[in-house]
């Protein structure tokens, strides 16, 4: 609660006569930060259902209904958003709203541009890290600083927060692991079951001795800004090279013919080869000549490491039920291995489109 009460009312400043709103499941750890906004003092908002039904502009109906004053999502509902070609701030009175919040998974340049642009001009556009172990952030909005596109304004309170490199060192302005080199205030002591804490310590102290290695791949700069990467565990390797998933879905899925994707990487002949699986929007279908343009982009706006070895079309992309991809079910799949936790997904059905791929073979 005191982790909580700190990311509420000092990074988002929110305060008693406040209307907050977060689009989540109860499954989801942001609907337990969302509730204990009632210690603050504040209004909840909750929604039960489809936030495109019956149109794309429900959740901002219920915004101007209710004069929301911090609005919460995730990067892909304003992905989505995009897609929908939605104006929000032109179709509806948010003049209430003062924060929006976003999680999930980065959200990318395009994603801020469209905020700023289509939403409201004045507002803190606060994206937000961290996960369900410490039910909390790492690292998150600051009412006071400015807002940079692409970045977390700072790191969390409390949270002694830094990128290390493979030799453990912390640095900046380069990739690195995020780590937390202290204890936290949420942070989980030990797993129920776990017989001599080999499960915890292999979860997070396992790479780096007596340091909390979350698992994400992220870049402190030197102005404390946050850029998140995505999950390290799903960083791809070509040739020996570390470079993250965000970047691929950020140039891709502002694509016109590209509704979704999801990235992995396969081990092959000795390294690793960048697999691109897209889901098209309706229409579509994946030419050649939409591959050679996905291809030419990530070359010219990424790298060269960042172009796929093979682009390949899937009727559905697999999320958790929290709205995450999931890059490391998608890659056991297609190497023949066996995925544990279904359950945690929306959609585990999807996985099946993976398996058995010909042009994997190849």
């Amino acid at each position: 609660m005191i982790h909580h009460l700190k990311e509420l009312m000092l990074h988002t400043d929110l305060k008693r006569d406040d209307v907050i709103f977060y689009f989540t499941t109860c499954g989801w750890m942001m609907w337990n930060w969302l509730t204990s906004s009632l210690a603050v003092g504040a209004a909840l908002v909750l929604f039960d259902g489809n936030p495109f039904y019956p149109d794309a502009g429900t959740l901002w109906h219920l915004a101007e209904d209710v004069k929301i004053t911090v609005f919460g999502t995730s990067a892909g509902y304003i992905a989505a958003l995009q897609n929908a070609g939605l104006k929000p701030g032109k179709e509806y009175d948010l003049s209430s709203l003062r924060t929006l919040l976003s999680t999930g998974s980065p959200l990318s340049v395009e994603g801020f541009d469209f905020i700023y642009d289509e939403v409201k001009k004045d507002l803190q556009l606060s994206s937000i890290s961290g996960g369900s172990d410490l039910n909390g952030c790492f690292a998150l909005g600051n009412p006071m600083g400015p807002v940079y596109s692409g970045e977390l304004q700072c790191r969390g309170l409390g949270m002694k927060v830094e990128a290390f490199d493979d030799e453990g060192r912390p640095v900046i302005n380069q990739k690195g692991e995020l780590v937390c080199t202290a204890p936290f205030p949420s942070m989980p002591i030990y797993f129920w079951d776990d017989p001599g804490n080999k499960k915890y310590h292999s979860a997070y102290f396992d790479v780096y001795p007596n340091i909390w290695r979350h698992g994400d791949f992220i870049e402190i700069n030197d102005r404390g800004g946050v850029i998140i990467y995505g999950r390290s565990d799903a960083t791809l390797n070509p040739g020996g090279v570390r470079i993250g998933t965000a970047d691929i879905y950020r140039l891709v899925e502002q694509m016109e013919e590209i509704e979704d994707s999801i990235v992995v990487g396969q081990d092959w002949n000795n390294d690793v080869r960048v697999i691109l699986f897209v889901k098209m929007s309706q229409g579509y279908k994946l030419t050649d000549d939409i591959k050679n343009r996905i291809k030419t982009t990530l070359r010219k706006e990424a790298s060269p490491r960042h172009v796929p070895a093979k682009i390949i079309e899937v009727p559905e992309i697999p999320y958790t039920l929290n709205m995450k991809k999931v890059e490391l079910a998608v890659k056991k799949v297609i190497q023949g291995e066996s995925v544990l936790n279904k359950d945690a997904l929306r959609n585990p059905e999807s996985l099946d489109f993976f398996k058995d791929i010909d042009e994997l073979k190849e």
